[in-house]
């Protein structure tokens, strides 16, 4: 019998709950756990958004629909704003804590009470000069004057009576410095607090109180359930869905009740869409805390990215890889090796055509730069452009205009099907012979993104992998239906398929008395026959350790409940000073390892509602480099956390005398060890 598996939106919250822990982490840099807490807040609003919206919405289908979908959206959600609410006391706290040692090193962020006479007369000048016009004041407030994400004052006159000012927080700092003996700063809410009176003079203000709108974001429900017949009678039961619409009203806990009810009325809303809050909201702010200058022991050390060993001293990219695959690691090493190889490209007079995935597109960056000189120089550049890629729909579809006026062949989303891969492709020509070079990763072209996710990249010049790509982007031209695949996996043709042979065969193993084991590294976990394969598999004696960064729908059976010749799933979850983003997929296959990296996940969008390319990883250096990398993660003792039946999050336990493994500096140590013994 299928063994239970956890609800995808209730475990996120536990994911959540481990970069909390981060922010109330003692050992974590000061101003560090102000960008844990910038994290949490992110994510919460980003699931309010995507997730309690679709629950939201699909408590309003018909029943029967519901039942198909095994869902029971009222309780879930019901359960899912408890937690919420349990968690956000906890961030208040953590805030406050943090806030208060701030203060021993003389940063202060001071509250309207403590300031002295001097610095009030500072704020007012401020004010005037600086942030008073950039008040828009919303004397009649309906729904559609909030936008999504952006705070907002209620000023209140008594009764039902209020207008709304939106805080410029898009024009003016949120921390705003002061004068004062040390480092002071004071929130721009409290600023507009302050000085309103000046905006209202001839009114009698009884109160200020800081709100925050979230709002539904589109709603695909494809992505999420695999019978799209289902799908589509749902979608035409909801009727016009209209994303945009209020999810949350985050507000402020002191706002008297005849002043709640009128917002309420104003903004039609209900009982479940107000959210109690603090005095401030939009935490996620704290990504932009100034740092002092003499702050800097407040931070993470430096760790500077490192150069590759071959591709960062290479005078021909081209050739290195030519000569052997070459394996990037990010943020360890510098994302400039991928840029250097498309300019390499934009530059070589024998390249005659450069293809490539874009899903999310950096405003300006050296890479869309090269792609842009490519075009002037006559080349033959064909991008594929997310247009579905979730809050990066607009700088997408921008950028894929730009391209295509400077003459690119642009395409965008194929009908009910989003392309998640990460892949390049390069051809040039020298008498008359084709020669491709290819690059596939875990993590997109994004200069920006790869600073702070952990991903992983392949280079290589292997004809039978080449032209294996060359295939997924003739399928992605509409040239062809379905990519003939010798050794890449592809999503949605042959990923699921092929992954699930390979845990039958360490099934087939096991149970021939023979050692089996599946190391896998993912960032979410969630379809459930990939699951129920992986509990069958350790039942049958496979040992199966997982490295899971979100949410795990896997429940691991405690030791004393394990079947004669089971074996447990290990899985833990490391939340630090990176995002971890990588996929490497490992087998034993009975000695004969085989490994892949690519861009999917294991949920059911990765599988059968993306375009994904996943590699096999056959040269020996490169596998094992990224095993090494691998087998350190598992080792990591300070930073992981355990994944078990109850979500406790609990610590992974140091064995006494055992060295400390923090994975992501051991990373940084070890590749910095391969480069030295180069040079």
């Amino acid at each position: 019998m299928d063994r239970p598996i956890k609800n995808r939106d209730v475990n996120w919250l536990y994911f959540n709950e481990r970069v909390l822990l981060e922010a109330k982490n003692k050992s974590t840099p000061l101003l560090e756990r102000l960008k844990f807490l910038a994290i949490f807040s992110s994510n919460l609003d980003e699931y309010f958004k995507v997730r309690v919206s679709q629950l939201r919405q699909l408590k309003t289908v018909d029943k029967a629909l519901r039942k198909k979908l095994i869902l029971k959206a009222n309780k879930t959600l019901k359960f899912i704003l408890a937690k919420v609410g349990e968690q956000q006391q906890h961030f208040g706290q953590i805030i406050e804590e943090t806030l208060t040692e701030l203060r021993e090193h003389q940063i202060y962020v001071r509250n309207r009470v403590e300031l002295s006479e001097a610095q009030r007369a500072y704020i007012t000048r401020v004010f005037q000069q600086e942030i008073k016009e950039h008040c828009e004041i919303l004397e009649i407030v309906q729904p559609s004057h909030l936008k999504d994400g952006r705070l907002y004052l209620v000023v209140y006159f008594g009764g039902s009576d209020f207008c709304v000012v939106r805080i410029p927080t898009e024009q003016c700092s949120r921390f705003q410095e002061i004068p004062g003996d040390g480092h002071n700063y004071v929130f721009l809410d409290d600023i507009l607090k302050m000085n309103v009176k000046t905006l209202f003079p001839d009114r009698n203000i009884q109160g200020t109180y800081a709100i925050k709108m979230s709002r539904d974001a589109e709603l695909y429900l494809e992505d999420d359930y695999e019978n799209l017949e289902l799908v589509e009678k749902i979608y035409q039961s909801l009727g016009k869905r209209k994303h945009g619409q209020p999810t949350r009203l985050l507000y402020d806990m002191n706002m008297p009740n005849p002043l709640l009810s009128a917002l309420k009325a104003a903004l039609d809303l209900g009982e479940v869409d107000m959210v109690l809050g603090g005095e401030y909201h939009n935490m996620s702010d704290f990504f932009g805390f100034p740092t002092p200058p003499d702050a800097d022991h407040l931070k993470y050390p430096a760790k500077p990215p490192l150069q590759h060993p071959v591709l960062s001293s290479s005078q021909d990219v081209f050739q290195s890889i030519l000569e052997k695959d070459q394996l990037v690691h990010f943020p360890y090493q510098e994302f400039d090796v991928v840029e250097r190889f498309i300019q390499s490209a934009a530059r070589d007079p024998h390249v005659i055509r450069i293809k490539m995935s874009l899903y999310r597109i950096a405003k300006t960056s050296i890479l869309t730069d090269a792609l842009l000189k490519a075009l002037d120089d006559g080349k033959e550049v064909v991008l594929f452009v997310e247009a579905q890629a979730r809050f990066d729909e607009e700088n997408n579809i921008k950028w894929g205009r730009i391209f295509q006026d400077r003459g690119a062949k642009v395409l965008y989303s194929i009908p009910n099907i989003k392309v998640h891969s990460k892949i390049a492709l390069v051809e040039w020509r020298i008498n008359e012979v084709t020669q491709r070079l290819a690059y596939i990763g875990t993590g997109n072209f994004n200069a920006k993104t790869a600073k702070l996710y952990c991903d992983h990249g392949l280079f290589t010049a292997d004809a039978q992998i080449t032209f294996d790509l060359s295939q997924v982007f003739e399928m992605l031209e509409r040239k062809l239906i379905l990519p003939k695949t010798k050794r890449l996996l592809v999503s949605p043709f042959t990923t699921r398929t092929t992954f699930l042979e390979l845990i039958q065969r360490e099934i087939d193993f096991a149970k021939a008395g023979k050692s089996a084991k599946i190391i896998l590294k993912m960032n979410a976990l969630e379809d459930s026959r990939m699951i129920h394969a992986l509990c069958r598999a350790s039942e049958a004696g496979v040992s199966v350790r997982l490295l899971v960064r979100g949410f795990c729908r896997l429940v691991p059976k405690p030791q004393e409940d394990l079947l004669d010749g089971e074996k447990p799933i290990m899985i833990t979850s490391i939340v630090d000073r990176y995002l971890e983003h990588g996929r490497i997929y490992l087998f034993q296959n009975g000695g004969e390892e085989i490994m892949y990296i690519g861009s999917a996940d294991w949920m059911t969008r990765n599988l059968d509602r993306r375009v994904e390319v996943l590699v096999p990883i056959a040269d020996n250096t490169v596998f094992r480099e990224l095993k090494d990398i691998l087998e350190i993660q598992l080792k990591d003792n300070v930073k992981a956390r355990i994944i078990d039946s109850g979500d406790t999050n609990t610590p992974i336990a140091r064995p006494y005398g055992e060295p400390e493994v923090r994975s992501q500096y051991a990373i940084y140590d070890y590749l910095q060890k391969k480069l030295d013994d180069v040079s």
